[in-house]
């Protein structure tokens, strides 16, 4: 933690750049509208994975014609040897679906440690394709599965078992060949827990490092899936595919509200995340002059994240107009630093006045793309015990008086304006996801889960106030022993009050609440693109577009893969 501390250290004093108000960046739209950047958790991956020179091998490569069967990678790290095994299996159309009540699907998948022999495979194969249905043991550490692109895969094939190419402007309107469907990992189904894996595999010891991997190498699959059977079908004209095309090939993703409760369960966590972002971005902030080679990366950056949301097709026409708002702020923003720049946080102070919320995030994620020297091998620092540890000594008053300070954002909500607890978080036990129910018409109420913190606090401010009122002089102690059901948030507040950030000032129970801005302020940590809002409630994206292949291992390795753009073809050039 060393470096961290001096980090913060350099940024306290009378001369130092303050870190942005936890208001600002704990606005839920704010949040909702960051990118991926160089911390987010796949660049992070495979950095690693290209600087260490992983050493990936097929160990098995057991397909039939049509693309069924067995494929095991092995996996050479500097701390490990692992295996990926993955099982294909023929799908039937009316069995194809991709909701996570699904029992089949065209692939699963399991990341494992060690080598895998004949009679563990043979456990996997019992257990693996069934997926919540099975039962893993704690080799496991991640188990996933996937469908194939109906639009994409076999238009694919096809075209190479011609010997052609895929169009690309057809690519980039679904920038993948498969999508998964969940991935699971931490304890899930007698897999590994996230103890285990941190404190005895450093290669996944970063938060989603292991589910980040999964999806890496299903993203590798597919592309020699597709060409395993477009040579199988017609060997003599099989043409493969061009590197720079297997390139822009990604994996795709939907995301529901499953995600949405993470971040609000897990605040530390999501303290520290935000908070190294945060520390990164001051960094860059606290420098003088800036040269002119940085000067030229930062033009071409904004061109090339201009592209980018250009060729980001969203069926969404908020998301549409959003996006086309962004390219304008990219010209606005690029035109502002021609005329005057002399430091990049007088561009940030200009942007804030000028952009939207996600243009905004854009530069910041421009920003730390430009100095990786300052940003990278933050991530060493994302892992946090997370401990939400109650104070029984402290005086009510002190309590009151971080409540005031803290959840100040809390008590400025009117919970008794129309609208404003309409809506309660449930887990359906038919659907087994997260859903949201309507106050007033659904039945269920009395198994909510706990995500409104807002008004959590608020109703603990008012007791507390009562409190106070007839035992001013008491400790939090006597006040848990008079309101037990109280613990679980006074516990939350007082922990929370050691961070900078962590806690979404929004009130979640609000009907007009937009639960996709939860869902993409996380894929933003993941690292995901081309974000397209299917409604509030999920999200689809797209995975690893742009990302080295395996076959780049050993390679020397640029990190060049932020806002991937369509490779041009040979026609174009």
């Amino acid at each position: 933690m060393m470096r961290l501390a001096a980090i913060k250290a350099s940024l306290r004093g009378p001369n130092a750049l303050p870190l942005r108000p936890v208001d600002q960046v704990m606005d839920l739209e704010r949040l909702g509208a960051m990118h991926q950047s160089r911390l987010s958790f796949m660049r992070i991956l495979v950095r690693r994975i290209m600087l260490e020179r992983w050493q990936i091998d097929t160990a098995r490569l057991d397909l039939c014609a049509d693309g069924y069967g067995t494929v095991i990678y092995e996996i050479n790290t500097p701390q490990g040897l692992f295996s990926f095994v993955i099982f294909s299996d023929y799908l039937s159309p009316d069995e194809r679906n991709d909701r996570v009540i699904a029992s089949k699907w065209d692939l699963t998948m399991a990341l494992v440690e060690g080598r895998v022999e004949d009679d563990y495979l043979a456990f996997l194969r019992q257990n693996v394709p069934l997926q919540e249905a099975g039962r893993v043991d704690s080799r496991v550490f991640v188990l996933s599965r996937a469908n194939r692109s109906a639009r994409n895969f076999d238009y694919v094939v096809d075209q190479l078992a011609k010997g052609e190419q895929p169009d690309v402007a057809k690519i980039a309107k679904v920038g993948y060949l498969y999508r998964t469907t969940a991935v699971y990992g931490s304890g899930k189904l007698g897999m590994a827990d996230w103890d285990k894996v941190s404190s005895r595999y450093p290669d996944f010891a970063r938060p989603f490092a292991a589910e980040m991997f999964a999806c890496f190498m299903l993203r590798n699959f597919s592309l020699l899936q597709v060409e395993h059977i477009a040579q199988s079908r017609n060997p003599q004209q099989y043409n493969p595919m061009q590197p720079d095309i297997k390139r822009y090939f990604g994996i795709g993703n939907s995301t529901g509200l499953g995600m949405a409760p993470y971040l609000i369960n897990h605040p530390m966590l999501i303290n520290r995340w935000v908070e190294l972002r945060e520390l990164a971005l001051a960094l860059v902030r606290s420098l003088g002059h800036i040269d002119e080679p940085v000067r030229r990366q930062f033009d071409t950056l904004l061109a090339r994240c201009a592209r980018h949301m250009a060729e980001t097709l969203t069926e969404d026409p908020w998301q549409t107009e959003n996006n086309k708002r962004v390219i304008e702020d990219l010209v606005a923003l690029q035109q502002e630093a021609s005329r005057s720049l002399s430091n990049w946080n007088e561009l940030l102070a200009w942007s804030e006045q000028h952009c939207s919320l996600q243009g905004q995030e854009l530069l910041i994620s421009v920003l730390l793309e430009l100095y990786p020297q300052l940003v990278d091998g933050l991530d060493d620092y994302y892992c946090v015990e997370e401990f939400l540890d109650l104070d029984p000594l402290m005086p009510l008053q002190k309590l009151k008086e971080v409540i005031e300070r803290r959840y100040d954002w809390t008590l400025k909500i009117d919970f008794s304006k129309a609208g404003a607890r309409d809506i309660f978080w449930y887990r359906s036990e038919e659907k087994m996801e997260p859903r949201l129910g309507e106050s007033a018409l659904d039945s269920g109420k009395e198994k909510q889960m706990a995500l409104g913190v807002g008004y959590a606090v608020y109703k603990c401010y008012e007791q507390l106030c009562q409190y106070i009122k007839e035992y001013p002089e008491h400790t939090t102690a006597r006040f848990m022993v008079a309101r037990p059901k109280l613990r679980g948030i006074v516990r939350r507040i007082q922990s929370m009050d050691r961070c900078v950030y962590g806690d979404i000032q929004a009130n979640l129970l609000a009907r007009d609440i937009l639960p996709m801005h939860l869902l993409r302020c996380k894929l933003s940590f993941f690292g995901v693109s081309k974000f397209d809002p299917r409604s509030k409630l999920w999200v689809r994206n797209t995975m690893y577009q742009g990302a080295p292949l395996l076959e780049d291992i050993g390679n020397i390795y640029n990190d060049d893969w932020f806002m991937p753009l369509a490779p041009v073809s040979q026609g174009e050039i």
